[in-house]
């Protein structure tokens, strides 16, 4: 458990045995963060965590030792929710410790401070790739596959879904991803408007940077024969 972890006290907003943090996608963090750095330490604890790709937790015993001590609920959704994405974290191919999904497209970044990226920024980071970016089209059917499963669904689809962005070099806000699977049950028409939203927002707005790039390269390639036309 982490350093800033409260030990769990019942209240009437918590669930049984919720442990008491600043906030969802805060312990999800520390979560994160503590599971990329024993992927890179420590490669026995990565192949162990790479086991539960696509497992419920009661198939992915070898997982319980490094996942079932940063459990914030006992609650079915969100044991799924933590050991999937750490079993997705293994399994990416890097071995460094990545920054944001939204690092690789800033410009598609969501104005809503108090979510980080979501799945949505991501699939449109992939596509903004230069040279071996995602097809838009297959990132679109992908999104909206993930948005219509039930919880069962989404766990079933979300390894080949990221498997498919780290091909391009992309990965999900891990964090974020954690707290959106985790409230998939009460939340899954919420959070897959904003993945989609998220997506066509980013895709909006890296067309409009690359027309202001070209505009910009073509108006300094005017400028230079005009200059040189004049020598």
């Amino acid at each position: 458990m982490s350093e800033g972890t409260i030990p769990a006290q019942q209240t009437g907003e918590e669930e049984p045995g919720e442990v008491r943090v600043p906030g969802r996608l805060t312990h999800a963090r520390e979560f994160v963060a503590a599971m990329l750095q024993l992927c890179a330490q420590d490669r026995g604890a990565r192949a162990a965590l790479r086991t539960g790709v696509g497992k419920h937790p009661d198939e992915a015993r070898r997982m319980h030792r490094y996942v079932a001590v940063w459990l914030p609920s006992l609650d079915e959704d969100t044991q799924r929710a933590y050991y999937a994405v750490a079993a997705l974290i293994a399994a990416r191919r890097d071995t460094e410790a990545p920054g944001q999904a939204g690092q690789a497209g800033k410009a598609g970044r969501p104005p809503e401070a108090r979510f980080g990226e979501s799945l949505g920024v991501a699939f449109a980071a992939a596509v903004a790739r230069p040279r071996d970016g995602l097809r838009e089209s297959s990132a679109e059917m992908r999104l909206h596959l993930l948005t219509r499963q039930s919880v069962a669904g989404i766990h079933r689809h979300l390894p080949a879904a990221v498997r498919q962005l780290c091909e391009k070099q992309t990965q999900p806000d891990w964090a974020q991803l954690v707290v959106d699977v985790r409230g998939w049950r009460d939340q899954r028409g919420r959070t897959g408007r904003r993945w989609l939203q998220d997506f066509y927002r980013s895709r909006r707005q890296a067309e409009i940077a690359a027309a202001k790039d070209a505009a910009e390269r073509a108006d300094a390639t005017d400028a230079d024969q005009a200059t040189a036309a004049a020598a």
